[in-house]
């Protein structure tokens, strides 16, 4: 069974999918890839609390990882690059490049970030820590100023300097 749940978030609202008791997907508003929201279920009043608890948390700067049920759907690469992503740090970065040379496909970036934005679980596996080789920010589907944010809070930035972002 499936159904969702809309959380407001600093960067906007986020619809939490849960699927089977786990946590299956993270949209924000506009995000590319996201699939029709008829296909989200049933909306109900907080389909996973702990998923909005532990993102309040995030976003008021006392969580750095989560713990959390997770069943995205994917292809085996796929959820290998999103395995990887998970491993990223609080407030650090991997290039596409990294991710391919970690899973022993050195030459595999252009796959990896097609597999980064097809990431369904925002936020939770991090696909904003995943930048260009020269560190630049670029293919977010949830848009690159949500990147920008989100990296910024990870880094320690006030909470004014976030909002002026924004």
């Amino acid at each position: 069974m499936t159904t969702h749940s809309i959380m407001d978030s600093p960067i906007g609202p986020l619809t939490i999918i849960e699927r089977d008791g786990a946590l299956a997907a993270i949209y924000m508003t506009e995000h590319k890839h996201a699939p029709a929201p008829e296909t989200f279920g049933e909306r109900v009043d907080d389909a996973l609390p702990e998923v909005t608890r532990q993102l309040h948390q995030y976003f008021d700067g006392e969580r750095t990882d989560f713990d959390l049920p997770l069943n995205p759907v994917g292809t085996e690469f796929q959820k290998s690059v999103w395995d990887e992503m998970a491993a990223i740090p609080y407030g650090q970065t991997l290039t596409y490049g990294d991710i391919a040379a970690a899973l022993g496909r050195p030459t595999a970036s252009r796959a990896v970030g097609a597999a980064v934005g097809r990431n369904p679980i925002s936020i939770v596996v991090p696909c904003h820590r995943v930048v260009g080789h020269s560190g630049k920010l670029i293919g977010y589907a949830g848009g690159a100023d949500r990147k920008e944010y989100l990296l910024a809070h990870e880094r320690g930035a006030n909470p004014a300097e976030l909002r002026s972002r924004g």
